[in-house]
């Protein structure tokens, strides 16, 4: 099935399909015209309800994760490459003979097809970037494919309201691409967007290998010129473009002195130094890593054609993306709910950094997004907290979140909040997250701005605007 023009041709079948990875590619795989369902635990569970009623209503057939789904030898099932073989659909998917494919390998199918395909690698960063990307193509009169892990606030409508993939014309196909489970290596981009390398999933060794193959492979390299670790594997990308705000070597960068920025937007100076023009960019977001990564797509766009200008002027128009330094709002005494998908330490750090820009206490809440990520980078993690918030703020942190299955919980959220301690910050652990709403309720002050922080939990949301209400 290498030739994906016969898309429309098969039935797809998405164990997960409620993921913020399937469900884009559910997506995709659905407006190229082929047959989709899908099954997943929190459809089971009655989570999140809205958003498979929104999935039914859009045409696809949602099954309970039994197996029932599978009917036919013919289907191909999209399953984690994680997922364990008890699963139903899995054993089912043997006794008929499906094909089954990861994720990632479907994805990469399908872009390494399209005449035009743009990656965004990196650790952080990635999914405003893409959706940046997408959008100034969208603007510029290209109809562009876009993969996103997040949803993406300017093409949401009633019909969609988890909009996080746009499917096009097929000329041009703008996605993500993921390091943590080694599948960046699977596509083959016209041009390859790097933003940053840091810790996360695997070893800086294993990483820089992964990026620098990345880069490659790919007809452009765009790469961060900010960042020393992507910096130094410019050397394998192909026709090169470097941006960067701080770095004066980058070929567009920022003017000096040209940043304004506020709570919830800012304008600086788009200087390009290949030919000395200067572009007035507005940007409806705060902090300085959205300006970086605005700057990402303003290179990455221009590597794939678009006049740096018009890049530019595309991005006034951005909305941003849900759970992305996501202003939930502000209540009559003057606390501020701000939801944020930042759950590892680079994108939590960036959060804190933008918040800790404008007055006001901090209370950030945290959610681990599980028990293994928590073992990986908690040292990591405790340190961003202690070192980025102030004595009058607070962390506060419930147990990770925990969906069933074999993973070892042996150690959770206290060895955390001991580390936060130990390093100087204010820390605290309540068990649920309901008991850490109570707590956050009853000791906001006006003035307050309570951070909603995590992964891999769609109900943050609504708990972030639970919170909002009860204040």
């Amino acid at each position: 099935m290498n030739d994906t023009t016969n898309i429309s041709a098969r039935s797809y079948f998405f164990c997960g399909i409620g993921g913020s990875g399937m469900l884009p590619l559910g997506q995709i795989v659905k407006g190229m015209g082929a047959e989709v369902g899908g099954s997943d635990r929190s459809f089971d569970q009655g989570r999140t309800p809205e958003k498979f009623a929104a999935l039914e209503r859009q045409g696809y057939a949602l099954f309970p994760q039994d197996g029932s789904g599978l009917t036919s030898g013919d289907q191909v099932l999209i399953a984690s490459a994680a997922i364990e073989d008890t699963v139903p659909e899995i054993a089912r998917a043997k006794e008929l003979g499906c094909e089954r494919l990861t994720r990632a390998e479907l994805l990469a199918r399908l872009f390494n097809d399209a005449p035009q395909s743009i990656a965004i690698g990196g650790t952080s960063g990635k999914s405003t970037t893409t959706a940046m990307l997408g959008w100034i193509m969208q603007a510029t009169g290209r109809a562009p494919t876009i993969m996103n892990g997040a949803v993406m606030k300017n093409f949401v409508s009633e019909e969609r309201p988890f909009a996080s993939a746009v499917v096009g014309d097929g000329e041009t196909f703008v996605s993500e691409v993921d390091e943590s489970d080694g599948s960046i290596a699977l596509y083959r981009p016209s041009v390859a967007l790097l933003l940053n390398v840091s810790l996360d999933h695997k070893s800086m060794n294993e990483l820089r290998e992964l990026f620098g193959n990345f880069l490659l492979v790919a007809d452009r390299g765009v790469v961060n010129a900010d960042d020393l670790e992507a910096f130094r594997l410019v050397a394998q990308a192909n026709e090169p473009l470097t941006f960067g705000i701080d770095n004066s070597c980058a070929a567009l960068g920022i003017a000096e002195g040209s940043i304004a920025d506020g709570p919830t937007k800012q304008a600086a100076l788009v200087v390009d130094r290949r030919d000395d023009s200067e572009h007035a960019l507005r940007l409806a977001m705060p902090g300085r890593h959205n300006l970086s990564n605005a700057l990402a797509a303003i290179a990455a766009a221009n590597a794939a054609g678009v006049p740096v200008a018009e890049a530019v002027a595309a991005l006034a128009d951005f909305k941003g993306l849900a759970r992305r330094f996501d202003i939930v709002g502000t209540s009559a005494n003057g606390v501020t709910v701000i939801d944020d998908f930042g759950h590892n330490p680079e994108k939590a750090r960036a959060t804190l950094r933008t918040l800790k820009a404008h007055e006001g206490r901090v209370i950030a809440f945290f959610q681990p997004h599980g028990y293994g990520p928590l073992r990986q980078m908690g040292a990591e993690l405790a340190e961003t907290f202690a070192e980025e918030l102030g004595p009058d703020d607070l962390t506060i942190l419930c147990d990770p979140v925990y969906f069933g299955g074999t993973v070892d919980r042996s150690e959770g959220s206290e060895r955390i909040i001991d580390l936060i301690a130990k390093a100087g910050g204010k820390a605290l652990h309540i068990n649920t997250r309901e008991g850490c709403g109570d707590f956050i309720v009853q000791n906001a002050r006006p003035g307050d701005r309570i951070a909603v922080m995590g992964a891999r939990d769609d109900t943050l949301t609504e708990f972030a605007e639970s919170l909002l209400q009860r204040l």
